[in-house]
């Protein structure tokens, strides 16, 4: 593999970009002009007098942190300050892993429920269970106090090693259980799902680009191979990126040579490349990465790599347009700002990013998009000449400016959405009553369907289970009407909803998606260009 000494993790995402410098000596400030010490000279003379004379007593800290976040607004969408209690949190897809008890719990009637025990971690080996309430933490009652969710992080997050005591309610159990559980180091994952659609297609889904997400895929590949893969769907969908080491590495796996992946430079930065290395795992074979509006910065990096050296198609509709490097830089208590470094380019030369000029108009990005109809008509989409682009190997025309256009462009399906099922969405209730289903049914679930393949084939949402849901939503949200007509308009993905909750919380996220990829239209589209040969007609380089 390519020995990159100078360039360190760099964190790329929707919200932020982060790198660690290259040249950390002082490189990076080779352009800073100390006669604007005088600067924060003045802030600090303007914080002194409002501390001294101002009116009301004021809180300093507050107004520091809001001032250095209106400076950071000033420059560009992705320069952010994170303060020190939200460090940890902001960090934890980043790093792969996080320290805990090891579930997965959702609240239900002001109630911590636990969903899932991560398999081999602390909870699961002390014999927490699925269906379990939490009720206390430390002797704290947890229930019936309108407990949130960064509540229950708060209280069982924690330094590695340290215990936490719990007492959960069980159901059958006349008394309460108790657990003293050491905290542990609990991976987060960055791959959702692989799995084999038939004997030949692979499919990988990505949630981040994370320290682990490399090895994740590698062994996902691998076992894919195994099972006889030919052609790989890698779903990048929703994917807001992370770390650009990551992208780069990813990229590697699918490209020969010492090909360039990604280069990224700015003011105080100079230009650095990011090659191809080494024999990656899977090289040859047909390739298609999905990507939507939301797929951003690494998500992007890849996808522009794989489409500039006609090494893939990319299929699904424009992503976000992040092309922007943020470096961490830590405070002196605890917090930290990411700030905008450089700019990154596809090999080709293009700079992705979107226009931000107007910051009103970037937020509102997306929604113009949708009521531009871009998100149903692909020739909504209009860029101009000077963003025009040829691929490397077949010089296929590309685009840039705006995020990485598709080969095969898939438009939003709403014919099966309706405000009712919107409504059924925003309550919860999709995801609530599922779990109720399955706590107070696992036993018989797991007899009748002993394996997901059997579950997944066979089950069936007959009458008598569709009226138990909607009693249990009349008795949840009283002011939700019933309407039949939207109801059936969105029925389909109503049931297919309840269906992915439902393996999902007796099997894993594996099996949700399996389920819920029925209706992927995107992931349909690449299904059908591998399958009928339209693969074949973009001349992609062999």
């Amino acid at each position: 593999m390519t020995n990159y000494p100078q360039i360190l993790f760099t964190l790329i995402s929707t919200v932020f970009i982060t790198t660690c410098s290259i040249g950390q000596n002082g490189n990076s400030y080779n352009s800073y002009d100390p006669s604007e010490k005088s600067t924060s000279q003045k802030f600090d003379e303007v914080m002194d007098d409002i501390q001294r004379y101002y009116v009301d007593p004021v809180d300093g800290k507050s107004l520091t942190e809001t001032a250095i976040i209106a400076m950071l607004e000033k420059l560009d969408p992705h320069s952010t300050y994170i303060p020190a209690e939200e460090l940890n949190e902001a960090q934890m897809s980043i790093n792969g892993s996080f320290v805990g008890i090891g579930v997965r719990f959702q609240i239900i009637k002001d109630t911590v429920n636990v969903v899932a025990t991560i398999p081999g971690g602390p909870s699961e080996k002390l014999g927490v269970m699925p269906g379990d309430k939490i009720v206390m933490v430390n002797g704290s009652s947890i229930a019936g106090i309108g407990i949130k969710n960064n509540d229950v992080r708060t209280k069982l997050m924690g330094d590695l090693g340290t215990k936490v005591k719990i007492e959960v309610k069980r159901k059958n159990s006349n008394k309460n259980l108790e657990f003293t559980i050491t905290r542990d180091k609990i991976p987060v994952y960055s791959v959702d799902a692989h799995y084999m659609i038939d004997k030949e297609i692979g499919y990988i889904k990505l949630n981040s680009f994370s320290r682990t997400t490399v090895e994740e895929v590698q062994n996902a590949l691998m076992e894919l191979k195994a099972k006889g893969m030919k052609s790989l769907i890698f779903d990048l969908q929703g994917n807001g990126g992370g770390l650009l080491d990551a992208a780069h590495r990813l990229a590697d796996e699918f490209l020969s040579g010492d090909k360039l992946i990604v280069y990224s430079e700015g003011r105080a930065q100079p230009r650095s490349n990011l090659k191809a290395g080494k024999k990656g795992i899977f090289e040859d074979g047909k390739l298609i990465i999905l990507t939507d509006e939301y797929s951003a910065s690494a998500s992007e990096i890849l996808s522009g790599a794989i489409q500039d050296w006609d090494r893939g198609l990319i299929i699904g509709r424009r992503t976000f347009g992040k092309g922007l490097v943020q470096r961490p830089m830590p405070l002196s208590d605890g917090s930290e700002i990411r700030l905008t470094i450089a700019r990154y380019y596809t090999p080709t030369g293009r700079f992705i990013q979107k226009p931000y000029d107007d910051p009103e108009k970037y937020k509102k990005d997306l929604t113009q998009r949708f009521l531009n109809g871009e998100f149903v008509h692909a020739d909504s989409i209009k860029m101009p000449d000077s963003l025009k682009f040829k691929t490397l190997k077949t010089k296929r025309l590309v685009y840039g400016g705006g995020g990485i256009m598709p080969d095969f462009f898939v438009p939003l399906d709403t014919s099966e959405t309706s405000d009712y099922f919107s409504e059924l969405v925003q309550g919860g209730h999709l995801n609530t009553f599922p779990f109720q289903y399955v706590n107070e049914n696992r036993a018989d679930l797991k007899k009748k369907y002993p394996t997901f393949e059997e579950f997944n084939s066979n089950f069936k949402m007959d009458e008598s289970f569709i009226n138990s849901f909607f009693d249990y939503v009349k008795k949840e949200d009283s002011k939700l009407e019933f309407n039949q007509k939207e109801y059936e308009i969105s029925q389909n993905l109503i049931k297919l909803r309840l269906k992915a909750n439902i393996a999902q919380d007796m099997w894993g996220t594996k099996e949700l998606f399996q389920v819920y990829n029925e209706s992927n239209e995107i992931l349909l589209k690449a299904i059908q260009v591998l399958k009928n040969k339209e693969f074949e007609t973009i001349k992609l380089d062999k």
